[in-house]
């Protein structure tokens, strides 16, 4: 499982206070990929190397068009040795399957949706669940509860806690058809740079090589008051970005090349 204590965040709460943690109902859009090329062709198509996957073990990873822009940013989780479980944003759900289907001919592997509940727990460190941004961990299943003697959040807490982490969501960071893995800022987390060919692979490999950065690029920034998702990011008179996510007077934002170095 990856580092549930990672680089990407540490819990805050809305109201700009640290505690000892919360949990909040996430919604999430989750499928199974079950068959004897499951493996296989997942592998194929994902921006992770799954090979080293042990049942139990998840990782994040992209599902990219053969142009290189991302369809979904999502979760798989082994969950036997023929069996995975992926899951993304909710609303998101339709755009994963569709892509997952896309390319999967004569394959003998089957996909279904599951109705599971998705429970995250940010702030206190904690064994067993699955890979998450942050602090904490996400616990994923059909029967799952939140964890005892941690109180109850908000998903306003919860939309703190990822600006701090920087972590990007579909449909406010991530656009399907529109945003390159380099812009999101999740690289390390979500792409492995060693595994062989999968559609989309020779951007991000191509950019990696050079040394390219993007266009725009996610960073961590102060907001004004009142500042709304989509309003301009100004530094010095100067438009540099816009505001992708606020929480407060924090944000998401994507900020253009040529300043974010300053931010």
């Amino acid at each position: 499982m990856c580092d549930p204590t990672s680089r990407y965040g540490t819990m805050v709460r809305m109201d700009g206070t640290r505690g000892i943690g919360f949990w909040v109902d996430v919604a999430r859009d989750v499928v199974r990929v079950h068959g004897p090329d499951a493996e296989t062709y997942l592998h194929s198509q994902l921006s992770q190397d799954l090979r080293p996957l042990a049942v139990g073990d998840s990782r994040w990873a992209f599902l990219l068009q053969p142009t290189g822009k991302i369809d979904v940013l999502l979760r798989v989780w082994r969950t036997g040795d023929t069996e995975y479980v992926l899951d993304t944003d909710a609303g998101f759900g339709d755009v994963m399957t569709a892509r997952l289907n896309r390319f999967k001919i004569r394959v003998k592997a089957e996909i279904e949706p599951l109705d599971w509940r998705c429970v995250a727990v940010r702030g206190p460190a904690m064994e067993g669940g699955v890979a998450s941004w942050g602090r904490g961990v996400d616990l994923l299943g059909a029967d799952v509860v939140p964890p005892a003697g941690i109180a109850a959040g908000t998903r306003d807490d919860l939309l703190a806690a990822r600006v701090e982490a920087g972590w990007p969501a579909m449909g406010a960071e991530i656009v399907p058809s529109e945003t390159i893995p380099a812009e999101t800022g999740v690289i390390d987390a979500a792409v492995s740079l060693t595994k062989g060919c999968y559609p989309g692979q020779e951007l991000v490999e191509r950019m990696d090589s050079r040394g390219a950065s993007a266009p725009r690029v996610l960073r961590v920034v102060d907001a004004p008051v009142g500042a709304r998702p989509g309003d301009p990011v100004v530094r010095d008179g100067v438009e540099i970005g816009t505001y992708t996510t606020v929480a407060g007077t924090r944000a998401l934002a994507k900020i253009k090349r040529t300043a974010a170095d300053a931010t």
